[in-house]
């Protein structure tokens, strides 16, 4: 059996807008970058264009913790790694990686997301044949070790 993997984004390059003035990626659009790799994982999960149309169910995220690790310059080639860390019968609870063409990490964003009806626009359950590929990946992510920053939460530390 293969060795279980993150998915993985096509490669995302940095647009010349997106960098301001000190001469890096400008910190909204690393949650551009996130939106996108995101995107493609939530399409093989089901949740697509076409999903969101036919349907009209659609994924909404709730809450996102971004951490900022490395700089990216408009040079930088970069894909997301996306980890489904678990789902009950409305939320996914999703943890992406920013991964530069050299292999180190730039960002990370822990996505917690709600199944909505739009036409209420309401939260409701994932429907009966979208949850075993659901499962599927939470299974084969489950062999993966666990995000260090899964479950952080933000504050000053004092001693």
């Amino acid at each position: 059996m293969p060795e279980a993997q993150p998915y993985r984004s096509h490669p995302i390059s940095i647009e010349k807008d997106w960098i301001d003035y000190n001469g890096h990626l400008n910190m909204a659009y690393y949650n551009v970058i996130f939106d996108r790799g995101g995107d493609e994982f939530l399409a093989e999960l089901g949740f697509g264009p076409d999903y969101a149309a036919e349907r009209r169910l659609t994924i909404y995220t709730a809450e996102v913790h971004v951490c900022y690790v490395q700089e990216i310059h408009l040079d930088h080639i970069v894909t997301v790694t996306s980890q489904l860390i678990d789902f009950d019968g409305k939320r996914l609870h999703v943890y992406h990686e920013i991964v530069h063409r050299d292999g180190w990490v730039a960002a990370t964003a822990e996505v917690l997301s709600l199944h909505v009806d739009m036409n209420g626009p309401r939260v409701v359950p994932f429907p009966d044949d979208i949850v075993p590929g659901l499962d599927r990946y939470r299974q084969e992510h489950a062999l993966l070790p666990r995000p260090e920053r899964v479950g952080r939460s933000i504050g000053i530390r004092r001693k």
